[in-house]
C-alpha cells in the first residue's frame, strides 16, 4: 500500500491546528500549506518582488514585509487588480 495523504481544512477556529499538532504527535509527516505560504511573502522571495512591482512600495508595513490585510483590501475591492 503506498502512502495515506490526508488533507486538512477548515474555517477559521475550527480546530485544524489541535488536529496537525495531534497528527503530530502520532508521527506522520504534517505539511503546513500557511507557513509555505508566509515563506513565499518574505522579503527576497519572488512573491515579494512581484507584489511590490505591481502594488508599489506603499503594500509595505514600516518593517519592509507585505502588508497582506492591505493587500487584500486593495485586491479584493478593485477586479482590475
Amino acid at each position: 500500500m503506498g502512502a495515506v495523504v490526508l488533507g486538512l481544512t477548515g474555517g477559521v477556529c475550527t480546530g485544524k491546528s489541535v488536529v496537525a499538532r495531534f497528527l503530530r504527535e502520532e508521527g506522520p509527516t504534517v505539511i503546513e500549506a500557511d507557513e509555505i505560504a508566509r515563506s513565499l511573502w518574505r522579503r527576497g522571495q519572488e512573491a515579494y518582488r512581484m507584489v511590490v512591482e505591481a502594488f508599489g512600495e506603499g503594500i509595505l508595513r514600516d518593517g519592509g514585509e507585505v502588508d497582506r490585510r492591505k493587500l487584500g483590501r486593495l485586491v479584493f475591492s478593485d477586479p482590475s487588480k
